[in-house]
């Protein structure tokens, strides 16, 4: 059977950032950091890694398309002195039937840098193409106006990045009774002291969207939203609604099993939003003192909810 597909469709999205050259490039090349950099990206997989700066790379991705998510293959090829990332998706997502592209960055003079973001894709038939453009539209547009920001923000960009990881043991503990618990996040408002409340959905195995109130004490209820995927010993996440002092975060469960019991980790990495730590804390917050609240706040509860892990584990052996 001859399978009829629309003519290609080619599309080109740009954006001037004062920022250098290399150093957009480096934010590009640098897919690990994509699911804090870009807002529709969940989660990479790296598959095969370039053997250096330079060469191909295989990786899977899941990221949000006109509000679903959707995870691919994908091929890229790295130059980082003509400044180019080539892309073809190996397995697309439906209804892609083929996707490929390149970033361009071009310096332009006076620390300023053009970059070109192209897309190519064909589809079955006109509705198709209609979603995917808005898809490419819409993802081409966030990443864009992010990768701007976070390369204007320079060296302070560090400042703003937080990467903490919070481990709890469990003697005679089962890694799979732990995972369990953490992936049924559905029975979190019954199981977990700071969760009042828990809508989740997954229509598709492993890829899990929820909304959720929490609070802390005496404070006030936070309402986050987040798409979770659950891999083997592993959940990642990304929050799609988060506090006004966050641009971005992004977080990783893991269960492994040691001697004597198990392991269980939680791995947070936030930016900061340096407006909204102004709106937040007042004209005399700090992102000192930012820093130290959001280690505070998510410390705490990612440790409380891995204690009831080991408990509710200890209960199961």
């Amino acid at each position: 059977m001859t399978t009829i597909e629309n003519p290609p469709v080619q599309v080109t999205h740009q954006v001037t950032i004062a920022a250098d050259p290399d150093l957009v490039y480096a934010l590009v090349a640098d897919v690990a950091g994509w699911p804090w950099t870009f807002a529709p990206t969940v989660h990479v997989e790296v598959l095969e890694a370039a053997p250096s700066a330079s060469g191909v790379e295989r990786l899977k991705l899941w990221a949000l398309a006109n509000g679903a998510v959707r995870s691919w293959t994908s091929r890229r090829e790295l130059d980082p002195v003509g400044r180019t990332v080539r892309f073809a998706q190996e397995v697309p997502a439906t209804p892609v039937l083929s996707m490929s592209g390149e970033w361009r960055i071009t310096a332009i003079g006076a620390g300023r840098t053009l970059v070109e973001l192209l897309h190519t894709w064909t589809a079955a038939d006109d509705d198709a193409d209609r979603l995917i453009s808005r898809a490419v539209q819409t993802n081409s547009t966030a990443e864009l106006a992010a990768l701007r920001t976070a390369a204007e923000q320079g060296a302070d960009r560090s400042g703003l990045l937080l990467d903490f990881t919070d481990t709890v043991d469990i003697p005679g503990g089962g890694p799979a009774a732990v995972y369990a618990f953490l992936r049924d996040a559905a029975r979190w408002p019954q199981r977990l002291p700071h969760v009042a409340r828990l809508d989740l959905v997954e229509d598709e195995p492993g890829v899990q969207v929820m909304e959720m109130d929490t609070w802390a004490g005496d404070g006030p209820v936070h309402t986050t939203r987040s798409v979770r995927v659950c891999l083997d010993g592993t959940i990642v996440y990304k929050q799609t609604a988060t506090p006004e002092v966050m641009a971005a975060h992004v977080g990783r469960w893991r269960v492994e099993a040691v001697a004597g019991g198990a392991r269980v980790s939680s791995r947070h990495i936030v930016v900061l939003d340096p407006r909204g730590v102004t709106a937040a804390l007042g004209a005399d917050g700090t992102i000192g003192r930012a820093r130290e609240l959001v280690r505070a706040k998510l410390g705490a509860n990612s440790t409380t909810t891995m204690r009831h892990a080991a408990a509710f584990a200890a209960g199961r052996s």
